[in-house]
């Protein structure tokens, strides 16, 4: 509750090529639509998570079906309000200028983050599932309460860094646990109820459900994101593989060609 407390109306920075790609369109309001602003938001989870919460926290009580990617929410709210409400943003880089290996550690969650978004909307796609667009924000959004500990508590991050670098076998929920008193799963969790994100994303971000396919499509998709950051020689890969193989009904050799040209 206390995390939740410090991290519900903290700031949100966002990266600064978002900031600087937003104050362009700005310039050209009456030129730009809901998916070109949505196509540029996706790629920054921050920003992304930042305008979720912001229209959750503003529906009307008449909106009965809950906005569940960055285009719906953006259709909801218009263009000339969605400018109004976000100014200028504050940058990660800027919040981060005096320290530079926090800095780091967060742009190497957010490549994890894209790769495993992009992995996880190939997997929906390759299933024909519905929920697609939906399983890539799940899974662009699934380390944001990483992102944020990077950004308000960097050096509470670098500690939990430093301890699985010199400890290969230790996991991130234990490392977690003994340096924040909590899981960032469980914050995660938290935050997002806390700014009544939409059930569907929650839902899928939860993975305590992963008997849930889309669940376990965000999940594998991370899984092999992390193991892969460094390239293919990961002895855990052929396990994800295989994982992955059952999910997509394909043979491993298939997945793993699929994988590699993804």
């Amino acid at each position: 509750a206390s995390w939740t407390a410090a991290f519900e109306h903290a700031t949100i920075p966002v990266l600064s090529s978002t900031a600087d790609a937003l104050e362009g369109l700005r310039a050209n309001e009456d030129l730009v639509d809901a998916n070109s602003i949505g196509e540029m938001i996706s790629g920054d989870p921050l920003m992304t998570l930042k305008v979720m919460a912001h229209v959750a926290a503003h529906r009307s009580s008449r909106v009965v079906t809950d906005t569940e990617t960055v285009t719906s929410a953006l259709v909801l709210i218009g263009i000339s309000p969605f400018f109004r409400a976000f100014g200028r943003q504050p940058t990660v880089e800027q919040r981060l200028a005096h320290h530079p290996l926090a800095l780091h550690g967060l742009n190497e969650t957010l490549r994890r983050s894209h790769r495993g978004a992009n992995l996880a909307l190939a997997f929906a796609v390759h299933r024909m599932d519905h929920d697609a667009a939906v399983i890539h924000a799940a899974a662009l959004l699934h380390d944001f309460a990483e992102l944020l500990l990077w950004c308000h508590a960097p050096t509470l991050a670098l500690r939990i860094r430093h301890d699985q670098q010199a400890d290969s076998t230790l996991r991130s929920n234990v490392a977690q646990r003994a340096i924040l008193n909590i899981e960032l799963a469980d914050l995660q969790q938290s935050l997002m109820k806390a700014w009544r994100l939409p059930e569907l994303l929650i839902r899928i971000n939860d993975d305590r459900h992963a008997d849930d396919a889309s669940v376990r499509t965000v999940m594998l998709a991370l899984r092999l994101a992390r193991h892969s950051a460094q390239g293919w020689e990961n002895a855990a890969i052929p396990d994800d593989i295989a994982d992955i193989a059952t999910l997509l009904n394909l043979s491993a050799d298939a997945t793993l060609h699929l994988v590699r040209g993804i």
